[in-house]
Parts: C-alpha cells; sequence; structure tokens
C-alpha cells in the first residue's frame, strides 16, 4: 500500500479538517458549563466536530458525557491500543500576528492557538487511522483514538473517561516532539498566600494589587500593578536597563504599572521572561508585602530553585524545574501558583517538607497543592524501539535519540505509553506560545509515521 501517494491525494481534506478545528476556540470555560458541556462549548464543539467527522468516515464512536469521546477502529476490546489526544488550548494570550483562530497559511505553516498543542496532531493521528481503515488492514487489537477535552487544566475529561472505560495496554500521546519521549518528569504544584492579610505591613503598604497570570503551566507574561506611590520614573529605568516592555499612568488615586514578558511553557520556564517576577523584583525595593519580597527575593530568574536550596539536575531526565503562572496579590486576599517539575529520582516528599518550611519563614502559607509522580519506559522497551523505527523510517533520522522532558503528557496515564511527535527536533518549541504553528511538512509526514506506528502497535504481541 503506497500511504505516500494516498496522503498526497488526500492533503486538500486533511487541510479542511485541520483548518475547521483549528477554528473553534476551545478553550475551558468553566462560567458558562453546563451538564452535559462540563468544560464550556468551545471545548463540546471541539469534541463533537472531531466526532462527527469519524462517523462520517464510518468509525464507531463515543461521547463520554461530554468530558472525552474516543473513535475505534477493530472489534478486540479486550486488547486496545490507545492514541491519547485532547482537543483543549490554553488560552491565546496577546500580540499575535496573524488571528489566533484563523488557521492562517502562511508557506508551510499554519498559525493557530492549538495548531501543534494538540489539535494538529490529533488530526495527525486520526487521519493515520482513517487511511489504515480505508486499505482495510486487519490488526490484532484494537485502536482507540481518545479524545481529551481538560489536558491543559485538570486531566478529569480523561479520568472520567477511564472511570467507565477500559485502560489501553499500550499506547502513545502525539503531543510532543521526535523522535519520543520515554520519561517525563513528575509535577508538583502549590498555591502560596500571605499568611495575615490584617496585619499592618500589608494593609499600609503601597502595594494595592498585582495581577496576572492565567495558568500554572505557562510562563507569566503579562501583570499589571496598582500602587499608591508614584514610581513611574524608577519603574521605566527599571524596564530600560531590563529591556522589557510596558507603561505607567495615573488612574484615578492609584498609579498603575503595566509590564510584558514572554511566555513560555512551564517545563521550560528559561525560555520565557516572567513578567510576575519582574514585576515582584521591582516593587521588593519600596514594599513590605511578605509574597512581594518573597517571589522578587527567592524566585526572579532562578527556574531551578537553587535560592531556596532545593535544586536537582538528574543525569537523564534533567534539572529540577520552577514556574510561576498565576499572580493575584491584593490586600484582602493573595495567590502565587508555582509549577515544578522534577526527575524521577529527586524526592518528592523531602522538596515538599523543605518548601514548607521555608513559606512558613516568610509569613506565607500554601493553601493548596498536588503531586503527579514521574512516568517512564525503558528506552529498550519494544514499544519504544518499534516507534522509533517508524520514526526514523520516514524522517531518515538517525542522530537525534529518544528522550526524557519536564512536559506532561497524556501518555503518563497508561501504564505503558510513550509521548510520540509530532515537532521534529530542529523545529521550535511552540506549545503554550504566541503565533504557534505547525509545518505542514511535519503534518504530513506524521501521518506517514503514525500510519506505520499504529501498525506496529496493533500487531505487537501482548
Amino acid at each position: 500500500m503506497n500511504f505516500k501517494n494516498i496522503i498526497e491525494e488526500n492533503k486538500e481534506l486533511m487541510l479542511k479538517t485541520l483548518k475547521e478545528l483549528l477554528q473553534i476556540r476551545s478553550v475551558l470555560d468553566e462560567e458558562n458549563k453546563t451538564e452535559t458541556m462540563p468544560f464550556g462549548k468551545g471545548i463540546d464543539d471541539a469534541l463533537n466536530y472531531m466526532l462527527d467527522v469519524a462517523k462520517k468516515d464510518g468509525f464507531d464512536t463515543l461521547n463520554c458525557d461530554g468530558y472525552a469521546g474516543h473513535i475505534t477502529y477493530g472489534d478486540n476490546d479486550k486488547s486496545i491500543v490507545g492514541v491519547l489526544c485532547h482537543l483543549d488550548v490554553v488560552p491565546e494570550g496577546n500580540n499575535w500576528t496573524y488571528p489566533p483562530y484563523g488557521a492562517t497559511i502562511v508557506g508551510d505553516k499554519i498559525y493557530a492557538r492549538g495548531a501543534i498543542d494538540d489539535k494538529g496532531p490529533t488530526v495527525a493521528a486520526y487521519y493515520a487511522l482513517k487511511f489504515i481503515k480505508d486499505a482495510n488492514i486487519k490488526l490484532k487489537k484494537q485502536i482507540r483514538i481518545i479524545l481529551g477535552t481538560d489536558e491543559e487544566t485538570g486531566w478529569r475529561g480523561v479520568a472520567h473517561y477511564f472511570s467507565k472505560h477500559p485502560m489501553p495496554e499500550v499506547g502513545f500521546a502525539p503531543d510532543s516532539s521526535f523522535p519520543l519521549i520515554y520519561g517525563e518528569k513528575g509535577r508538583m504544584s502549590y498555591d502560596i498566600s500571605i499568611k495575615h492579610h490584617d496585619a499592618c505591613l500589608v494593609q499600609n503598604d503601597i502595594v494595592v494589587s498585582i495581577k496576572g497570570g492565567e495558568r500554572y503551566n505557562v510562563v507569566l507574561d503579562s501583570v499589571d500593578a496598582y500602587l499608591k506611590v508614584d514610581l513611574s520614573k524608577e519603574f521605566m529605568e527599571y524596564l530600560e536597563k531590563n529591556n522589557l516592555s510596558g507603561d505607567c499612568y495615573k488612574e484615578n488615586d492609584l498609579y498603575k504599572y503595566e509590564l510584558k514578558g514572554v511566555a513560555a511553557h512551564a517545563m521550560e520556564p528559561e525560555k520565557g521572561r516572567n513578567a510576575g517576577t519582574y514585576m515582584c523584583d521591582f516593587l521588593k525595593d519600596y514594599s513590605k508585602n511578605p509574597l512581594v519580597n518573597y517571589v522578587g527575593k527567592l524566585h526572579h530568574l532562578d527556574h531551578h530553585m537553587k535560592n531556596h536550596n532545593l535544586d536537582y539536575n538528574d543525569y537523564e531526565m534533567g534539572p529540577l524545574t520552577c514556574n510561576i503562572g498565576i499572580i493575584d496579590i491584593t490586600k484582602d486576599s493573595s495567590r502565587v501558583t508555582l509549577d515544578l517539575r522534577y526527575p524521577v529520582r529527586y524526592d518528592a516528599l523531602k522538596f515538599d517538607e523543605e518548601l514548607r518550611h521555608i513559606v512558613e519563614k516568610h509569613d506565607l502559607v500554601i493553601t493548596a497543592s498536588t503531586n503527579k509522580a514521574p512516568h517512564y519506559v525503558s528506552p529498550s522497551d519494544p514499544l519504544v524501539v518499534l516507534l522509533n523505527e517508524a520514526y526514523v523510517k520516514h524522517s531518515g533520522d538517525t542522530v537525534n535519540k529518544p528522550f526524557t522532558v519536564g512536559g506532561g503528557t497524556y501518555a503518563s496515564m497508561m501504564p505503558k505509553a510513550v509521548a510520540f511527535g509530532p515537532e521534529m527536533p530542529d523545529e521550535p518549541l511552540l506549545a503554550h506560545q504566541r503565533d504557534e504553528y505547525f509545518t505542514l511538512s511535519t503534518f504530513y509526514m506524521s501521518v506517514l509515521i503514525y500510519i506505520d506506528a499504529i501498525i506496529a502497535l496493533g500487531e505487537l504481541d501482548a
């Protein structure tokens, strides 16, 4: 079967599906959720769109109470290969060159929020399965594309799905980079607040409010602060010294300070510029607010918790990382979020004890926390070997090898699964950033790779 020719003949159809899916703003909307749309209308629209496409193509589909869905091929539901995708996206952010939901094609790139994370890869995996089905290739195992809807926040969609449907025995998540990712760091999150908001140093402080950020897992790229005092001269000098953009002006009886940073994925916070920590770094010389001082003194430009003496660098999975994603400080309430990614050999329990002690010393308190363990599959496992062979066959790349990352994907939901493509090793990581795009030549190649991968896993003896 010449799948290259089949892809060439179907490029227009594939592109139509990709564009239509990208044009749906599938951002979490809990304010307008309903019993049948638990994550809001946009996410529900994206889920129903993909299920409708699959139904028209003759697949068996299922909508699991609006929380997730699946598309299946093959009758053997006792032995399942899972392809775990997600249809939700992070908020679009600011300063896009092209409309974030326009699905604009420029040259060999299609620009849109979700293009590479994870709608583009979802469409690639779907067409790989469609072309296998159209070729009437019979496999030992059932192939099940699982469509998640809450990957960027709490993973509640797939959690609900797996509470009602069996866990695949093997599989992959097309939600990262080639060649493939066999290990994912663990993830801890913390909400930190001021212990005593009624204290004089909070109520009488120059800081009225500082607000910025929407997600734990995105480097905070814009922050606004309202102060009682005019520090405009000092602020503009700080912006110039640090090569930052922003503004300040009087608004009613207060002074508003705006600072712009650069967004990036929380697994690589050093690739962004955190507007929140820059603002706190500026204000730490003028404010007595304990949370402002904690962030400004201990977190600014420290992505690895070195200032806390909690840093660690693993020989295989790399360093512990920390991102501040949300800052919401007022005189009556406060919240700063930490998103930490840690290697498989790191002592997370000891970290938790030490962090709580440090926070306490700064008159702060941890109000919420989570911990998701690292995920690891041996690089010699047949799953890794077969998928890597599919990648090498179509890319010709024998230099780059399977690796580990700090990001978390649905692969970690299953005992034996890896993150598999579709970004190529020489392509920039654009997830969660403005002007996110999917290179179309990579899109088409990834379909070829996923065809071979699905066939190999579908024939793999348990």
